[in-house]
């Protein structure tokens, strides 16, 4: 290669990185003004995060959480405020990302490429309001039963939980059932390249049910309301998965049947 080459090529690596840095950034401040408005308002989200505690206690139960270091529910408040930042920065961190991806993409490309940008926040959105609805208020009455009231020769028990640790369940669990609901995305996104076909997906579904269930025992709290709770919506995503998988094979049969007959 000629010293021409290799400077009209180094040309065009330096505006990409210049360009990812500037996409970068301006996720970064997206991020940043997120996280100052929830840190502003963490009390009031955190307080909506109770909700799942007060639906299992019911409206009779005074809810009580304590912190037992003086900077706990500081940091905990910084923790909610980056949790909240980059959910709702990820609209903008992912019109970014799709804004440096795009110019490499072919115009029919970009077009298949948008219903996968609308569905992951929708889905992440699904997966969080199973949790906020159903997981965990299904999670904190099975805590709350093991507790015990004050009778001869017992000792009275009662969950008293910290503000760290009851956010930071609420947020394993909504970042956990995220994640898993954007399965079919991810699938389908393999299948559109060639990496997995339908066929795969269904010859691997024992796999698939003893990995779901590891991994429902590593990612959530060990209680099996929630392991439960987890591992069956990843089992109907991947039978969803497969069916968006196999709709993808047809559709690009049909396109090369076109092709080939308009050839």
């Amino acid at each position: 290669m000629s010293e021409d080459d290799v400077e009209s090529s180094r040309a065009p690596l330096i505006e990409h990185l210049i360009e990812l840095r500037q996409r970068l950034i301006r996720s970064l401040i997206a991020i940043l003004i997120m996280f100052v408005v929830c840190f502003y308002f963490a009390t009031d989200i955190f307080n909506i995060l109770i909700g799942p505690y007060e639906s299992a206690a019911g409206a009779d139960r005074a809810i009580e959480l304590i912190y037992t270091a003086p900077q706990e529910y500081f940091f905990t408040q910084l923790k909610l405020a980056l949790f909240g930042a980059l959910f709702l920065a990820f609209p903008v961190v992912a019109s970014q990302i799709y804004m440096f991806v795009a110019p490499g993409l072919y115009k029919n490309e970009r077009r298949a490429f948008y219903p996968f940008l609308i569905a992951t926040p929708i889905l992440f959105a699904v997966g969080a309001s199973l949790v906020y609805f159903l997981i965990m208020p299904m999670a904190m009455a099975f805590f709350l039963s093991m507790e015990q009231t004050a009778e001869a020769g017992k000792a009275a028990i009662h969950l008293l939980p910290r503000v760290s640790e009851y956010l930071g369940l609420v947020m394993i669990l909504i970042f956990a059932f995220g994640l898993v609901f954007q399965l079919p995305v991810v699938l389908t996104l393999m299948a559109r390249v060639g990496m997995v076909d339908s066929d795969t997906l269904k010859a691997k579904r024992k796999w698939a049910v003893v990995i779901t269930f590891i991994m429902a025992a590593v990612l959530t709290p060990p209680d099996p309301i929630s392991q439960i709770g987890l591992a069956v919506p990843t089992l109907l995503l991947y039978e969803a998965s497969i069916l968006a998988v196999r709709f993808v094979e047809r559709r690009r049969a049909a396109a090369e049947s076109e092709a080939g007959e308009t050839a």
